[in-house]
């Protein structure tokens, strides 16, 4: 033990002294930093983790700089990679864990689960020899189990409805493609909808192919949802503004401290340079939503429609360290082509965490007036000079309210407690073959199909069963929006998330206001109302 304490003690004087011999070093924070942890590690009366200690002290440095200088461990890097790099590795199924049971909404076209003959309805309660139903498995553990590298299998075991005995799958694990665009459809014999869920890198190309199937279809003016859209590659951004501007417009520029001003333009090659365009944008819409939103604004090539957007206007440099850990350092600003600066202030993290509370708190989700920007933050578009701002998010030219109308307790409650989906399930799976028999395609079944008083029965019921009192009040007052999301969600689940978006988005307010805009032929010449 003795002669231990000395050799530690040894290579601690070595070091000192090496740091000594250059009072540079000796006064470095890094130096600091490496000899406190030299220090802990070595001399610190009980074990620790050299790892756990080192992303502790990473995580609690890049606290002090930004809200978006993150850090992530090996795992977290994968999950936040898998949806902007347009696939992963698994069986290929929409899912949806339904009382304790894995209840397939529908293969992936083309997918391993749909070429080894896995059904829309089907239940897998075995993977690999293990039972996964009804021994209260997380969502988490199941994808864990399902998912794998190429080319590897994994043993599946099915329940199907009118089939006695469980039905064995071989299902051997393939990249499965992960889409970016939630829906894209013709709102109208001549308004498209195309809504984009996060810029990913496969968004450019399906963006261009909804496009030009809209553009066969008769589509002359677009309606772009970016509603609740966080974000995600710089460079989709720039392609999907690229679509809409002419040559050598700038779509955005970054600059920061040691990087400096960086711009980017459009190559006037966009399939889309003359159509209306009017661009939806809420609070959830930040970073890549913003990019586009606010060029579209500023060269006055759309009208945003909506309430301010986060505000998140910074750029993150991912930064991989050796175990495959990442870390995403904030290197820059964006701005606009005015030169409006998209970040929101941050004083505090807890100060912006808070700021969406406090944008409710104020007003400003139901009313323009409760919105005031300073004239320094004032900025003239580009073509017409009409008045924008920045400071902070998008403000849109036309301001749409929240929508509470339908939201009641008895309805959040039906919602968080999954009744809703509980009665979809339910009805989806006796009533499959019926309906599609019934509704070859989808315009059928908007036109004909309706909620029955029977299945609102059914939901009454689900919801006793799960705790929830009914109050009949507020039961008529958002009997709307349950028929509405029923029948979306019945279309998601016979069709795809399009015929979903048609069905919903006639009870959304943005979406509406945009439809009124379009009908009217001075949609692009107004001011901010």
């Amino acid at each position: 033990m003795k002669r231990y304490i000395v050799g530690i003690g040894a290579v601690w004087m070595s070091l000192h002294l090496l740091f000594a011999q250059n009072n540079k070093l000796l006064q470095s924070p890094a130096r600091k930093l490496q000899m406190a942890e030299f220090a802990i590690s070595n001399l610190y009366v009980d074990p620790v983790d050299e790892n756990k200690m080192v992303e502790t002290a990473i995580v609690s440095m890049l606290e002090k700089l930004d809200p978006h200088s993150t850090y992530a461990d090996p795992e977290e890097v994968k999950k936040l990679n898998e949806p902007l790099q347009g696939n992963f590795e698994g069986i290929g199924i929409q899912f949806n864990m339904a009382t304790d049971t894995l209840f397939v909404i529908q293969p992936v076209s083309g997918g391993p689960s749909e070429k080894a003959g896995i059904l829309a309805g089907d239940r897998i309660l075995e993977v690999n020899d293990t039972v996964i139903a009804g021994v209260k498995m997380g969502t988490e553990e199941v994808i864990r189990r399902l998912r794998g590298k190429k080319g590897t299998r994994v043993e599946v075991k099915v329940q199907r409805k009118g089939v006695d005995s469980l039905l064995p799958f071989t299902l051997v694990r393939d990249k499965i493609p992960v889409y970016s665009l939630d829906a894209a459809y013709m709102a109208d014999e001549r308004i498209g909808y195309i809504r984009i869920s996060r810029f990913a890198a496969t968004t450019a190309k399906e963006f261009a192919e909804a496009l030009e199937r809209l553009q066969r279809k008769g589509m002359k003016d677009l309606i772009l949802d970016l509603q609740g859209n966080g974000g995600g590659y710089l460079n989709a951004a720039i392609e999907i503004a690229n679509q809409f501007l002419d040559k050598k417009e700038l779509i955005v520029y970054t600059e920061g401290r040691r990087n400096p001003r960086t711009e980017f333009h459009a190559e006037g090659n966009g399939s889309f340079t003359d159509g209306r365009v009017i661009v939806l944008v809420d609070e959830f819409s930040a970073s890549a939503s913003e990019i586009v939103a606010g060029a579209l604004q500023d060269w006055d090539r759309a009208v945003v429609v909506g309430r301010r957007s986060f505000g998140k206007g910074l750029v993150q440099r991912p930064i991989d360290l050796p175990d495959g850990s990442m870390i995403r350092l904030t290197v820059a600003r964006y701005y606009t082509p005015s030169g409006r600066c998209i970040q929101k202030p941050y004083e505090s993290i807890e100060q912006y965490n808070r700021d969406l509370i406090d944008r409710y708190n104020r007003g400003e989700m139901v009313s323009a007036d409760s919105i005031h920007f300073p004239d320094s933050l004032k900025a003239k578009t580009l073509r017409l000079g009409r008045t924008v701002y920045g400071g902070g998010g998008i403000m849109p030219d036309c301001f749409v309210p929240v929508d509470t109308t339908y939201f009641t307790n008895y309805y959040r409650q039906l919602r968080d407690k999954g009744i809703l989906v509980q009665l979809n399930l339910q009805l989806i799976d006796r009533h499959r073959t019926e309906w599609l028999k019934q509704y070859r395609q989808f315009a059928q079944f908007d036109r004909g199909f309706d909620i029955q008083p029977a299945h609102l029965e059914q939901l009454r019921t689900l919801g006793g069963q799960a705790g929830i009192p009914f109050d009949e009040a507020q039961y008529q007052t958002s009997l709307p929006l349950i028929q509405a999301q029923l029948k979306a969600l019945i279309a998601r689940d016979l069709w795809d998330m399009s015929e979903y978006f048609q069905v919903i988005n006639r009870l959304n307010e943005s979406v509406k206001k945009a439809m009124e805009l379009l009908h009217q032929p001075d949609a692009l010449t107004g001011e901010q109302n």
